[in-house]
């Protein structure tokens, strides 16, 4: 048994582990991850979804998120733009080895593997130290970063899973009462994500065999009413993988949930199970599209319980967990749109300061196997489509009055059931993560625990990283290399009055002229250098129309796309300014990316050449 002492240990090495790992290590403090798997990163490695949801938008690619997306597009030369339900897609080990070289550059980051905590010693109201099965360390800080708050329930300290009533937090979403849903799923349903190869025509994948009690209706109609492209390119990954995290008659799996909760036994029958569904939905596939698809055998590991080669995740995608009890929870009211407005309100302390310490913009989104759930809307028309109405997380869910030295950075924040449906994506908890180590390191230098950090000093800390600052507030139309990023940043910290209910700060705005389009320098500048760093970015022109606040362009160039109808999006604010004050019937120049799943241009810069 080694022992060691550390002055921030991080348990768990998934999503909002790895930042905070990587965090609190660039900032010179001694820093230990404890992973159970040999890769770092979660849900966007080892749980297989890599093709993640919410913080798409330029000005929200802030903090390590952002370095991350820029990195996996170098990767790809620029082009993430496979699938149709993200805007970035990629292969979960490229992802996976981005970590690891980060991880590696630090030299006081230590990164142990396959271990899980299994003994939690705690000396009046801190834990003094962690067991695992060949170390017993010591910490002054203690990260939970496990997929299922593992510490909270180890260390006995006061958490929510499952449901509130709609009495509790005033959630219009929430059942008045105990229902057939709530008991049928008390959490959201896992799903264990598989990859599918298509091996071409004229080839013939490896049989996928049907697991144990099979039955091919649990899978039936798993893609009517979409077809057999839009199911397969909805997960679309480069090199013709597939990634199947399907919830329409597909592989979420949710029978008796609650045992991921209770003994070591319980939870080893409930993962054998849901391996068994994903096999099964494999199988199914196979079966009614023909041996041209079948698992890869080139991305995950070959481990228990996977037989069958590398094209299973390590572990299912997990939606929720344990949840802290801290200082303060997020509620779906804390989530939703303002009256008549674009954002979310701001987190406020009682004394009417701001406590946010990171941001997200993801629509509300509840997984129950069979089941549709109505909640209530989050989304907003932005970029000629919908997107997740911005909101920010305070600190005080991140820390708990029961232990001082403890941050947590997973699915097991201070949330309700309702609100964690949005604050459970992997970008959200990568800033989580970022967040969590910023605290941490911050307690170490100032010899503090983490609820006594004022939360304006975690708040400047970063904003200024010199590594990767991260946004605090949500701002459509200021992009993280704006030369008035950080000004703005910090007088809506500073006047939390001023924040507009539209999300756009008052900087330049665009202007026409009668041939061309005119944009502040700073603006032309951050078009120009996005242009110049993709090389994915190509040149369209054609007919633009809009309908309400969506658009669309009938090309007339290039010449193997004339009169070809395709729908318009953009990430950056700029553009999207753009597109709501130009006419139907102008004809533009676009350069951008053409995604063939969604059947959309991603627009980064455009041109009005006559209107």
């Amino acid at each position: 048994m080694e022992k060691i002492n550390t002055d921030i240990l991080i348990i768990g090495g998934g999503t909002g582990g790895t930042a905070a790992g990587i965090q609190a290590a660039r900032r010179g403090i001694n820093t230990t991850i404890v992973s159970e798997f040999s890769w770092l990163g979660g849900m966007l490695t080892t749980a297989g979804v890599s093709a993640p949801d919410g913080n798409e938008l330029k000005s929200f690619q802030t903090g390590i998120w952002g370095d991350f997306l820029q990195e996996i597009q170098q990767k790809y030369l620029g082009n993430l733009n496979f699938s149709w339900v993200s805007m970035f897609s990629f292969n979960p080990q490229v992802a996976a080895n981005i970590f690891h070289d980060w991880v590696r550059e630090l030299p006081n980051l230590r990164w142990i593997q396959g271990q899980i905590p299994l003994e939690i010693l705690k000396n009046n109201n801190r834990i003094s130290e962690v067991r695992f099965a060949d170390y017993t360390i010591k910490a002054k800080i203690i990260i939970d970063a496990t997929e299922l708050g593992d510490i909270l329930a180890l260390a006995d300290i006061p958490h929510r899973w499952g449901w509130e009533l709609q009495s509790e937090f005033q959630e219009i979403s929430a059942p008045l009462s105990e229902n057939e849903l709530t008991t049928k799923y008390p959490l959201q349903s896992p799903t264990w994500v598989f990859l599918l190869e298509d091996y071409g025509e004229s080839n013939l994948a490896s049989e996928i065999p049907p697991p144990p009690n099979y039955n091919s209706q649990n899978y039936h109609n798993a893609w009517q009413g979409y077809g057999v492209d839009k199911f397969l390119n909805y997960g679309r990954l480069p090199g013709n993988l597939f990634m199947i995290n399907w919830p329409k008659n597909g592989n979420d799996y949710g029978y008796q949930v609650e045992r991921l909760l209770q003994t070591n036994h319980k939870k080893e029958e409930f993962l054998q199970e849901a391996f068994w569904y994903s096999q099964g939905f494999a199988h199914f596939i196979q079966q009614n599209l023909g041996r041209r698809y079948g698992l890869t055998d080139k991305v995950f590991p070959h481990i228990f319980p996977n037989p069958l080669g590398g094209g299973f995740a390590f572990h299912p995608y997990y939606r929720e967990s344990r949840r802290l009890k801290g200082f303060e929870i997020i509620t779906e009211n804390d989530i939703l749109p303002v009256s008549k407005g674009y954002v979310a309100k701001l987190s406020m302390t009682k004394e009417g300061n701001v406590s946010s310490i990171a941001i997200g913009n993801y629509p509300n989104d509840h997984h129950y196997a069979g089941i549709d759930y109505s909640l209530q809307l989050k989304s907003i028309p932005w970029g000629g489509r919908m997107v997740g109405t911005p909101f920010t997380i305070p600190y005080g869910s991140m820390i708990t009055p029961a232990v001082e030295n403890l941050l947590v950075c997973e699915k097991n924040i201070s949330v309700s059931h309702i609100a964690n449906g949005c604050t459970r994506l992997q970008p959200i908890v990568m800033n989580l993560g970022q967040a969590a180590g910023m605290a941490a390191a911050l307690s170490i230098e100032l010899n503090c625990q983490p609820f006594q950090l004022s939360i304006d000093t975690i708040q400047d800390a970063l904003l200024t990283d010199k590594f990767a600052p991260a946004a605090i507030i949500p701002l459509f139309n200021l992009s993280p290399n704006h030369p008035q990023w950080l000004s703005w940043q910090r007088h809506y910290l500073e006047n939390p009055e001023d924040y507009p209910l539209d999300g756009n700060c008052p900087i330049d705005r665009v202007s026409f002229t009668k041939n061309t389009t005119n944009i502040s320098d700073s603006i032309s500048d951050s078009i120009s250098d996005s242009i110049s760093d993709d090389i994915s970015n190509k040149f369209y022109q054609g007919i633009f129309f809009k309908e309400d606040s969506r658009y669309t362009i009938q090309l007339t160039q290039p010449i193997d796309k004339v009169n070809q109808s395709w729908a318009l999006v953009t990430l950056k604010g700029e553009v999207n300014q753009l597109f709501q004050t130009i006419n139907s019937g102008v004809l533009l120049s676009i350069w951008g990316s053409c995604n063939f799943s969604g059947g959309w241009l991603v627009v980064e810069s455009l041109e009005v050449i006559n209107s």
